[in-house]
């Protein structure tokens, strides 16, 4: 018996990127508390064809966010081609910019034990080390620093967005112009990767 997953009918895949589209707007607008009844009137689909795409409203919010995350790794993959460890700083600008544009995403983005987020980050600390190695950035910056780095973002863009959309740009201005190189090492002590994992796990349990 083949196992093979049948490719979505064209009628069925143009419903389910409708669909798609209508959640980051209404995430967007309204939060992830929005109503699947709302997104089913935006996309301009009933409500039954959403519960055949997704048949709960959190199958809707994981698709988002494996579909976010998946692009995010593809821009991680885009920027390590990147010459002369800049591909760090092309990273950070071109998620910044994504996430912006899917606002309602960021309280679920990272807050997972998903292999994509694994993947992200192994991504990640890969164009770190290639900065260091050019010079770029201090030598004492870890991985975990980056990804604080990247929660203080998604901060500012849940903050900001409504009012002020590209707010979050000068903060990841500010950002990067703290991690180049300098004559000292920073204070304080790095988190630890194991902690990091124990932050992650605590704001699963609180962010729904």
């Amino acid at each position: 018996m083949s196992t093979t997953t049948r490719p979505l009918r064209k009628d069925a895949a143009r419903h389910r990127e409708q669909l798609l589209a209508a959640a980051v707007r209404v995430f967007d607008e309204q939060g992830l508390d929005a109503s699947v009844t709302e997104i089913a009137r935006v996309a301009g689909v009933g409500i039954g064809t959403l519960y055949r795409r997704f048949p709960t409203k959190q199958a809707l919010i994981d698709t988002l966010v494996h579909e976010v995350l998946g692009a995010i790794i593809q821009m991680a993959r885009d920027a390590a081609r990147s010459p002369e460890g800049t591909g760090l700083e092309r990273f950070l600008e071109a998620t910044g910019a994504f996430q912006a544009e899917h606002a309602g995403c960021l309280p679920r983005l990272w807050n997972t034990d998903h292999e994509m987020v694994k993947l992200a980050r192994h991504l990640i600390a890969t164009l770190l080390l290639d900065a260091k190695e050019h010079g770029r950035v201090r030598h004492d910056l870890t991985s975990t620093d980056l990804t604080l780095a990247m929660f203080s973002l998604n901060g500012v863009l849940e903050a900001t967005l409504p009012i002020a959309p590209d707010a979050w740009r000068r903060h990841l201005d500010v950002l990067i112009a703290g991690m180049r190189p300098a004559d000292s090492d920073l204070p304080h002590r790095a988190l630890s990767p194991a902690r990091l994992d124990k932050v992650l796990a605590a704001r699963s349990t609180t962010v729904r």
